[in-house]
């Protein structure tokens, strides 16, 4: 028969007859209420486990009884959502750009679902404000500074095809040679067009002999005057916006080694009506022509 435990004389309590320097443990039960909850814990846990997807498989999970997961809740609600919304996406897809403007209420929904879809897809490279970033190549779309134009049109075109995207047979495409890398020009050339090209938009003096050079070699794509063209993506230099960075050492890093900067085509990522939502979300951000 075990030893009759001993009591505490102050609580009065059993102990468990563990000792540790002259500290004894109490043998405290704890309250029914806890245990009680506790139990129907366990209870509650196993029935769960059987009755909601719990226990995982080799290739998947246990479904449970009810057949109810939040991936399953969560793909129902898409699909409702986009029945609700096809009452507009629908309209999206079947009109023209300068339709779906002319129209108010599918205007302002397009734009609110362009603004979610840049968001998720743009804002990476081109900034959740759209303002780009300078020197990465990386556009600015709130002003009115466009390579391959700027209407309605031409910007679902470049969110279409892409720039340079060699998986799309229709994307953009424009070539400016690297003059120094390939040894069309010497740097001393280089270094007087890249004068000249500041010269066009009054960011500093003429050179004579650059603008020679700049006649010879650049005028074909960027126009006489270094207004652009927007048919094959070259850029105006006659404004103060650039690209790449305006300051005299950027600019001749330009035309030494050109610049080839590439824009992934969204179409067959994004539904067309998605590309279009897009397309007048941009456009509507101040810069579309």
């Amino acid at each position: 028969m075990a030893d009759k435990p001993e009591v505490d004389e102050v609580t009065g309590t059993d102990t468990t007859s563990h000792e540790w320097d002259g500290i004894r443990e109490l043998n405290t039960p704890l309250p029914k209420w806890w245990l009680y909850t506790f139990y129907a814990c366990i209870v509650w846990a196993i029935g769960y486990t059987i009755a909601y997807p719990a226990w995982p498989l080799v290739t998947g999970a246990t479904k449970g009884l009810l057949g109810y997961s939040t991936r399953g809740a969560f793909a129902e609600s898409m699909v409702a959502n986009q029945a609700a919304q096809s009452v507009y996406t629908d309209k999206i897809a079947a009109l023209k750009l300068d339709q779906i403007a002319a129209d108010p209420e599918l205007m302002q929904f397009a734009q609110s679902g362009g603004a979610a879809i840049f968001r998720n897809y743009c804002s990476q490279c081109h900034g959740a404000g759209a303002a780009g970033v300078q020197k990465s190549g990386y556009p600015n779309l709130l002003d009115d500074d466009w390579l391959w134009g700027g209407t309605r049109e031409d910007i679902h075109t470049t969110i279409q095809h892409g720039i340079r995207y060699e998986a799309d047979e229709d994307t953009r495409v424009s070539e400016m040679p690297a003059f120094g890398a390939d040894e069309i020009l010497t740097p001393e050339d280089i270094e007087a067009v890249a004068e000249h090209v500041l010269s066009l938009s009054g960011a500093g003096p003429e050179n004579t002999d650059g603008a020679t050079i700049f006649a010879e070699n650049c005028a074909a794509c960027h126009g006489d005057n270094g207004q652009g063209d927007h048919s094959l993506g070259a850029p105006n230099l006659s404004d103060q916006i650039w690209l790449y960075g305006g300051e005299k050492e950027r600019v001749v890093e330009t035309i030494t080694y050109a610049r080839a900067g590439v824009m992934p085509a969204w179409a067959g990522r994004l539904d067309e009506e998605q590309i279009k939502q897009v397309a007048l979300y941009v456009h509507s951000l101040g810069g579309g022509q």
